[in-house]
């Protein structure tokens, strides 16, 4: 046979077709497999499912356990993105490149922010068996520096095996204001939240097209579906009914409040008989000792939490309800977990705006209370609920997210497959981890890991299926998983664990371990190292074996320094000037310049007409954020430093044509002082009362205001009307030591 463009086919190709034999490629194997459907809410504890014990309604999630299985010793990694990496790889996260968040790399194999080539994800192994893939959601799989409309797109969910992608890629994003990406670009939410608009119901909305545009027209073709809330992530918004909902309904505290979780835990068999509750973590007050203020505040900003757990529920509904109308449900294997345990970001007291703990600024209570406690939840409040909340979330548990304690490791885990398993609201106690998901979807989908993908050589799965688990309550998994997150360590061994709290810039060397047996110590509250002080090293010892298997090596505790070493060639922070010409995407907080904290310049070369007006450049939003922008005359520059507002404006008489406006910023101690200009001359001056060292999640526009605004002066997007040619932004100053702890603070809360 002559060339083909087929070398693999399999007919005869004659001179005509009276003397050839057709012959098509063989159906995709995956025709007939169940689909898939992996749900990740973020960070949400161990406790905060009505499943769980909890106080707080999730009436789907609990149904779904009812009918399906519910696991109390699944295990995560303590951080959101080496979890997803977990799900979607079925390796440990050092192994493939994700030792802690998307945003750094550490210039080691360990931490590169993004999943390696060597391990293909199980989007791109079902993909290539015929199954169609869909993201929908929270990715954080790709460093942040390139999630521009810029690229490189390599690490972006269509390069990693998903057909189709609706959702941002950063950490967290506003709930009423995301910032989103469709496919490999950006696009503006589809309505306003005046018009009724919240992520987590755009989000399924989406799914479900997806799912609906697939099976329409290829009813055998299974589905599998990556659903990863920006829920339970600060800031905690949902609608003003939810909202009204909870009301007064957590007024006990939350010493009350866990004690009845822990009991209940105990009635409904959720924890052993025996478990002790933790004692408060260090720097929980006594509920008893707040001030009326600060109980007031910790209240609101745990009924915000708790509305948006219920609307999270009722989404997760829509969508169960969705596949019930059209048949499906049986079919589909749905798993329902958590990325981490409950989040610690939010301080002793709670935060209006989670920026503040960021930022190293303590809230003025009493004033919240008196002026923005209705804000809370609320399209003008970024809230985040206090230690003594996140560890009634993670009841009977010590710690929070980021630490190898159980409130930071150990996570609900719902499986739901009425289709491929009989057991109906029946509970699995073994211990399981995040890389047994992947494995587990790989099992049911009929599909193995190549040894090689793409002419890469593939790690092996770490992870292993669950699925004897489904019809047998004692079938084991694994019996050994380690544990590291931020130096902080940890080994599960055959029922025991070891594990650490590691504060960061201690010798490691010097890390006091602790020895629980697991089998009898659900809460880790009986350390019996002194006691076994042979299984305790042999444990310590076994760390380090498993380290050195999985990559964990070299242990980094560095934070700091990570924000503060000359950027790499390269990424678009390897410069101190950067120059946009518009029309131009927002561009992602990440690969914005570097305002906070530091002394910058903006320049704009722009045509005017005497009526122009409109904004110049918008970065941030709600109550942290810059705005720039002409209205009635005037030029005006607004610094909105977590509700501590700076304006300063001036008249603006210029004839009509090009001109030079200018902007500058210069930093003096916890103020900041401005000079607006145009052309040569100076407009006019002001003090910022308050500078913030990190200026939210929020992006940067340029030409209009898509974001919450920072202002009540105009309504977004309040686009510029005249024509800016050039924009240029010149950052004069590398962060300080305080600058790059803020930075440092505010990249794990993205988590």
């Amino acid at each position: 046979m002559g060339a083909t463009s087929e070398p693999d086919f399999g007919g005869v190709i004659g001179p005509t077709y009276r003397e050839s034999t057709p012959w098509w490629p063989p159906a995709p194997p995956a025709l007939g497999r169940p689909h898939v459907v992996l749900i990740v809410l973020d960070d949400t504890g161990f406790a905060h499912l009505g499943c769980y014990g909890s106080d707080i309604a999730t009436p789907t999630i609990d149904r779904l356990a009812r009918n399906g299985l519910q696991y109390t010793g699944f295990h995560t990694t303590a951080l959101c993105s080496p979890s997803r990496a977990c799900f979607l790889t079925g390796r440990n996260h050092h192994s493939v490149g994700m030792r802690a968040i998307a945003n750094w790399n550490s210039g080691f194999p360990n931490m590169r922010g993004a999943i390696s080539p060597s391990a293909a994800t199980v989007a791109e192994v079902l993909r290539d068996r015929g199954y169609a893939t869909f993201m929908v959601g929270k990715w954080h799989l790709a460093p942040m520096d390139e999630a521009s409309a810029a690229g490189p797109f390599h690490h972006w969910p269509l390069a990693k095996g998903f057909d189709r992608f609706y959702g941002f890629l950063n950490g967290e994003t506003d709930q009423f204001y995301p910032e989103l990406t469709e496919d490999n670009h950006p696009v503006d939410p589809p309505r306003t939240p005046e018009e009724g608009y919240h992520l987590s119901e755009d989000l399924v909305d989406r799914a479900m097209r997806f799912f609906a545009d697939s099976t329409g027209l290829y009813p055998d073709r299974p589905v599998f579906t990556y659903l990863a809330f920006g829920a339970q992530h600060a800031p905690h918004h949902a609608p003003n009914d939810y909202l009204a909902a909870w009301r007064g309904r957590f007024d006990d505290g939350y010493d009350v409040v866990r004690e009845r979780v822990y009991r209940r835990q105990l009635a409904m068999g959720v924890i052993p008989e025996g478990t002790v509750l933790a004692p408060r973590n260090p720097g929980v007050p006594p509920w008893d000792e707040l001030t009326e203020s600060q109980r007031l505040f910790s209240l609101r900003t745990q009924e915000a939490f708790a509305a948006m757990l219920e609307h999270t529920d009722t989404q997760v509904g829509r969508l169960v309800d969705y596949l019930e109308r059209i048949g499906q449900l049986d079919n589909t294997l749905l798993i329902v977990c958590s990325d981490n345990g409950a989040s610690q970001e939010g301080g002793p007291y709670g935060v209006m705006n989670e920026f503040s703990y960021f930022n190293l600024l303590a809230d003025d209570l009493d004033e919240l209370v008196a002026t923005r406690l209705d804000d809370v939840g609320t399209p003008r409040g970024y809230s985040n609920y206090p230690w003594g909340w996140a560890q009634v979330g993670n009841t009977p548990l010590k710690w929070y997210k980021q630490n190898t304690y159980g409130g930071g490791v150990r996570d609900p885990l719902v499986i739901h497959w009425p289709g491929g398993f009989a057991a109906r609201g029946e509970r699995r106690p073994q211990f399981v981890h995040a890389v047994d998901v992947a494995a587990t979807i790989l099992d049911v989908a009929e599909a193995t890991m190549p040894a090689t993908y793409r002419g890469v050589e593939q790690i092996p799965l770490h992870g292993s299926s669950l699925r004897a688990t489904f019809d047998d309550p004692t079938a084991s998994t694994r019996s050994t998983q380690y544990f590291e997150q931020l130096g902080h360590r940890g080994l599960y061994h055959e029922g025991w664990k070891v594990t650490t709290y590691h504060p960061a810039g201690q010798p490691f060397e010097d890390d006091q371990w602790a020895l629980y047996h697991l089998d009898e110590d659900f809460s880790e509250c009986h350390n019996l190292a002194a006691d076994y002080p042979g299984r305790a090293r042999e444990l310590r010892e076994r760390w380090w074996e498993e380290a050195e298997r999985y990559g964990v090596l070299p242990l980094d505790d560095r934070g700091i320094e990570l924000f503060t070493a000359p950027p790499r060639p390269g990424t678009v922070h390897a410069r101190r000037d950067y120059v946009y010409h518009p029309p131009i995407s927002r561009v992602p907080s990440e690969a914005a310049p570097a305002f906070g904290g530091r002394d910058w310049l903006v320049e704009a070369d722009v045509v005017l007409e005497p009526t122009s007006e409109g904004v110049l450049f918008a970065r941030g939003g709600g109550d942290l954020g810059i705005g720039w922008f002409l209205l009635g005359g005037e030029v005006h520059f607004n610094y909105n430093a977590l509700g501590r507002e700076g304006r300063v404006r001036a008249p603006l008489d210029v004839e009509a044509g090009r001109h030079r406006l200018w902007v500058n910023f210069v930093r003096e101690g916890a103020r900041g002082h401005v000079t607006l200009g145009v052309d040569e001359r100076t407009l006019g001056k002001g003090a910022i009362p308050q500078f913030v060292r990190i200026l939210g999640s929020s992006g940067l526009d340029i030409g209009c205001d898509t974001h919450a605004p920072i202002t009540r002066d105009y309504e977004p997007p309040f686009r510029f009307t005249g024509l800016i040619e050039r924009i240029a932004f010149h950052v004069r100053a590398r962060p300080s030591a305080r600058d790059a702890a803020a930075t440092l603070r505010a990249e794990m809360g993205k988590e």
